[in-house]
């Protein structure tokens, strides 16, 4: 499968291991490669979509040194969007209960922002999951903040861990796009690079 891309050196460049993860199981050799301190901040004005939009292809653009023609990059973003407002990556664990406080018992939507980029080509596409939380106690909230590791994601939770077993009630759309990357529409993307 994916015959097409032989031809390349895959470069995800994220250090998510979540994001590992998913790519690993599509059977494509790749490797990873962070660069350091690439600025992730966006306009103010951009909305939803185009954030992760944004922000994947800011961090594409960062390694247009390393790409020759036999190089592909894989970056992405993602982002929890409820009511108008953006929920990145909590800067505290005070911060990780606030979003968790405002999600519970409400459906937001986790939108990742993905770019493939080579010599001649960039795909930039975004794929949204809406994700339903059940009311959560302060408690769970506490425990789940205390025991894992919400600041290094969007929303301050991972849906793959102990707060998504017990609180996510109903996901409409890819449940690995809310894990941090829609690895479904990324292999049909991928089918299109030349």
């Amino acid at each position: 499968m994916l015959e097409n891309l032989k031809k390349y050196r895959i470069i995800l460049a994220s250090n998510s291991p979540r994001r590992k993860e998913l790519l690993a199981g599509l059977d494509l050799p790749y490797e990873v490669k962070v660069l350091p301190d690439i600025d992730e901040d966006y306009p103010e004005e951009l909305k939803g979509k185009e954030i992760p939009e944004y922000l994947s292809r800011k961090k594409a653009d960062a390694y247009s040194s390393l790409i020759d023609d036999k190089t592909l990059v894989i970056t992405a973003d993602t982002i929890v969007w409820l009511n108008g407002k953006v929920y990145g990556k909590p800067a505290s664990k005070k911060d990780a209960a606030g979003m968790l406080h405002n999600l519970s018992g409400k459906t937001h939507e986790v939108i990742t922002g993905v770019c493939l980029t080579t010599k001649r080509q960039q795909r930039i596409f975004s794929v949204f999951s809406e994700v339903t939380f059940t009311t959560l106690s302060n408690e769970e909230i506490d425990y789940y903040v205390e025991k894992y590791a919400p600041l290094d994601k969007a929303g301050a939770y991972g849906v793959q861990e102990w707060i998504g077993y017990i609180g996510v009630e109903n996901i409409k759309g890819s449940y690995f796009n809310v894990m941090g990357l829609p690895v479904q529409r990324l292999y049909r993307e991928l089918l299109l690079m030349r």
